[in-house]
């Protein structure tokens, strides 16, 4: 695949979720652009972010990992002060980091009475609050959290950027998972808020909004043991009208698009899907 890559040289990139299947990818192609690449993660995720750092740098280009749990400010800011002393202040922020528990998810599409009152099924009034506000709080606060600590690198400084993951369940909520649905809306609604917050600063503020890409995370969602399509991956494939799962490499182009402010320095304050037609198709 043949994709415009704009010159990023000096840029310094600061991605959460760094070692993450869909966010490893922008850190591969953003460093071959010229990028000083940060891969963000937490610490158990340090020897897969090292060894994305290692083979960065064997292809010529330049990265590092920081331990960064989002949620955690005192280690972001940690992350940060090293991040200044070794490359110097962020240019792109990429907020990458989330993901969903079975402690938010209910074990059915429409409310039951049976699951209501089976203990070994979780209905909507079943959810654990702990369980709902951590996925919440991952999402959300992952994203307003590392924007407070690094978009102050932004300020006063030319062709800054910074990028959320929505997804298309901001547009058109799933089935079974409420809390990873609101916080993915609320990351669309915020990415507006601050594309509008800091338009005299000359920072723009998009949102990838990934449709239905099969990773190693979501495997045994969407394919049984013996590698047939689960019935929710028939429902998928079924309201996606391009009728397929997305690659990874499908989300680069739109990524390197809105990094270079030559191509679209008059765009913020959009979230673009990035999902086959999923959010478009009303099912008829």
């Amino acid at each position: 695949m043949s994709i415009h890559q704009p010159d990023l040289k000096n840029k310094v990139a600061v991605i959460t979720g760094g070692a993450g299947v869909l966010c490893s990818r922008f850190a591969v192609m953003l460093a071959k652009c010229g990028a000083k690449v940060v891969i963000g993660g937490l610490e158990k995720d340090k020897e897969r972010g090292e060894q994305l750092a290692e083979n960065i740098k064997k292809d010529g280009g330049e990265a590092t990992f920081k331990a960064m749990n989002v949620l955690d400010r005192e280690q972001l800011k940690k992350a940060h002060n090293e991040i200044l002393a070794e490359y110097g202040p962020c240019d792109i922020l990429i907020n990458g980091a989330g993901g969903n528990s079975p402690k938010a998810s209910t074990d059915c599409e429409f409310h039951d009475n049976d699951v209501m009152n089976d203990p070994e099924k979780k209905s909507f009034f079943d959810l654990d609050p702990e369980g709902f506000n951590f996925v919440f709080n991952l999402n959300f606060n992952g994203t307003l959290f590392p924007t407070q600590e690094f978009a102050r690198d932004m300020l006063g400084r030319k062709d800054c950027t910074i990028i959320n993951i929505s997804s298309m369940n901001a547009f058109t909520p799933l089935t079974k998972i409420p809390a990873y649905s609101a916080a993915k809306a609320a990351i669309s609604n915020f990415t507006k808020w601050l594309a509008t917050h800091f338009a005299h600063e000359g920072i723009r503020v998009n949102a990838i909004a990934p449709g239905f890409f099969a990773t190693a995370q979501n495997r045994a969602l969407l394919f049984n043991p013996d590698g047939t399509p689960t019935a929710r991956t028939d429902k998928i494939l079924r309201n996606t009208p391009m009728g397929r799962f997305g690659e990874a490499e499908e989300l680069i182009g739109t990524l390197m698009w809105l990094v270079d402010s030559d191509m679209s320095g008059f765009v913020t304050g959009t979230v673009i899907a990035v999902d086959g037609g999923f959010s478009a198709y009303s099912g008829v």
